[in-house]
């Protein structure tokens, strides 16, 4: 073996740690797209407020009614009891872990025997120190999750006629809060009160509580209840008039976020299918088989393959990088726009000396075969990019909710889903945007269908190279959850680069998906 395989190898098994670990780590993580559905149906519920003027030219009855279903209030309860118990069954399954931990200090120091520790095995003190603190620190923030789901959803069944089952909710609440001025407790006891009719004992500055620690319409419906109870008719119809702008304001709001996928969705069956029956009926003019077997030209052989996704793209972005931000001291603080420059700034840095690498590792075979890193503005590429986007939608959401069964809430997310999820602010979105939608497509595409798909046909078949690229451009997004999603995403995406042979096609395929994704994130956190 040469110097160079040697550290290749030795790279290889750093990064395959750090990718394992990554994974590892975002188990315990929740998803977020359980929150993103409650942000949804919250902006349901402000839809179902919604009230026609006598004025009104035309009835809307219908298109609300379509988009809020027939029991908005009972299938909000439903989605809410789905998520709490998917929490409280994760919370218990990381008590358990914590108990077993305890119990295996425990017998090991009543044996009296000395142990060999092996730091490399992950059993020494200190690692099993961290583990505890980092699961007692997921325990936390779920019982804080919990408690958040479980005041909205006794809010839910007092509104269905089912006080009893919600004051039982809100006294749960306070009996598991180790702090009875927690903000949650001291919710729950205000929401007690008044749904026991009970609302003369509440205080101005109970009041208070529940404007600082509920929000939306939630908000709004404890509210409304403290001016019914208190018969504040003035108060309640100022109330149900800012509620009306709200729910008027949330129709467009929810249209939008529903539209693109049901109608997307739709276009894309339609598509699929009809390329589907002509690839049977006419296999050998089909659109589908255009490039279908045709592999490229390539000059190296696996090393250099090899050499660019652990050092291109592993290395450089999980170790390199995040070393020189650490010794720069880089904070981005918690200023939603200094942390949007500085995931563009890091993302930017990862793209330079990732495709860096790739220049200098494929240099010496210059000038390329044809078909290598094409971008052909005079062809059809937008066609095969939103041709592609329309297929991707009802693949990727069939997969997603399979997959959403399959780790119940957790299996973590993507940090930057989060933060976008908050970037209310125009300009933070906008950086976001030219992360996303920009520099994602562009250095990702490069690297995964620009080199790493047409190198594989080397060594496999076209749909061969297409579903490993797909499966390491999943991988390296390192969340669980998202790996068979992105694998489906990944696969049409090299499904496209393939028969397109213009890498403009993928990018636009890309573009358009991280930018539905952004705008579906930006009008849930402004529907809060």
């Amino acid at each position: 073996m040469t110097i160079k395989r040697a550290i290749l190898a030795l790279l290889t098994i750093l990064a395959i740690v750090q990718i394992g670990s990554s994974l590892k780590n975002s188990l315990s993580q929740p998803q977020i797209q359980s929150r993103l559905e409650l942000y949804q149906t919250n902006l349901v519920l402000h839809v179902a407020e919604f009230k026609l003027s006598p004025t009104d030219d035309f009835d809307l009855n219908g298109a609300v009614s379509s988009l809020v279903g027939q029991d908005p209030y009972a299938a909000a309860s439903s989605k809410y009891q789905q998520v709490r118990q998917e929490l409280i069954t994760n919370r218990d399954n990381f008590q358990s872990q914590l108990q077993q931990l305890a119990q295996a200090e425990s017998d090991t120091a009543k044996s009296g025997t000395i142990e060999v520790v092996n730091p490399s095995a992950g059993n020494s003190p200190n690692n099993n120190l961290a583990l505890k603190n980092q699961l007692r620190q997921e325990i936390r923030e779920l019982d804080q999750f919990v408690a958040e789901i479980s005041l909205k959803q006794g809010i839910l069944l007092g509104l269905q006629d089912k006080s009893a089952e919600a004051i039982a909710l809100w006294s749960e609440v306070i009996d598991h809060q180790d702090n009875p001025k927690s903000a949650y407790s001291q919710t729950a006891k205000v929401l007690q009160q008044l749904w026991q009719g009970k609302g003369e004992d509440v205080a101005e500055d109970e009041v208070a509580i529940i404007k600082r620690n509920l929000d939306g319409w939630f908000r709004y419906q404890a509210l409304a209840k403290y001016d019914q109870v208190h018969q504040l008719s003035e108060d309640l119809a100022l109330l149900q008039a800012t509620e009306s702008t709200v729910a008027a304001n949330s129709i467009l709001k929810l249209a939008l976020i529903s539209g693109i996928p049901v109608f997307g969705g739709i276009g894309g069956v339609i598509l699929l299918a009809s390329l589907i029956i002509q690839r049977f009926l006419k296999p050998e003019t089909a659109v589908l088989a255009t490039n279908s077997q045709a592999k490229w030209s390539t000059p190296w052989d696996w090393e250099i393959t090899w050499q660019v996704l652990i050092v291109g793209f592993f290395f450089v972005g999980q170790f390199v990088l995040p070393i020189l931000i650490s010794l720069a001291g880089i904070n981005p603080g918690n200023s939603l726009r200094f942390k949007a420059l500085y995931v563009l700034g890091t993302y930017i840095a990862m793209a330079v000396g990732g495709i860096s690498v790739l220049y200098l590792s494929i240099k010496s075979h210059f000038p390329l075969p044809e078909d290598w890193f094409k971008f052909k503005f005079k062809s059809n590429w937008f066609v095969w990019g939103f041709g592609g986007y329309l297929v991707a939608i009802p693949l990727v959401l069939l997969v997603s909710a399979i997959n959403q069964q399959l780790w119940h809430g957790q299996g973590g997310s993507n940090p930057l889903l989060s933060l976008a999820l908050q970037a209310q602010d125009q300009v933070a979105l906008a950086i976001f945007f030219s992360t996303a939608s920009i520099a994602a497509p562009i250095f990702e595409e490069i690297m995964f269908r620009g080199f790493l798909l047409p190198s594989l046909t080397r060594y496999t078949s076209v749909n061969g190279a297409i579903v490993i690229s797909g499966l390491i451009f999943a991988i390296a997004h390192l969340s669980l959850s998202e790996v068979l999603p992105l694998a489906t995403l990944g696969i049409v995406l090299g499904f496209v680069y393939t028969r397109s042979r213009n890498l403009l096609a993928p990018m636009l395929l890309h573009c358009l998906w991280n930018s539905g994704t952004l705008v579906s994130l930006f009008v849930l956190g402004g529907g809060v």
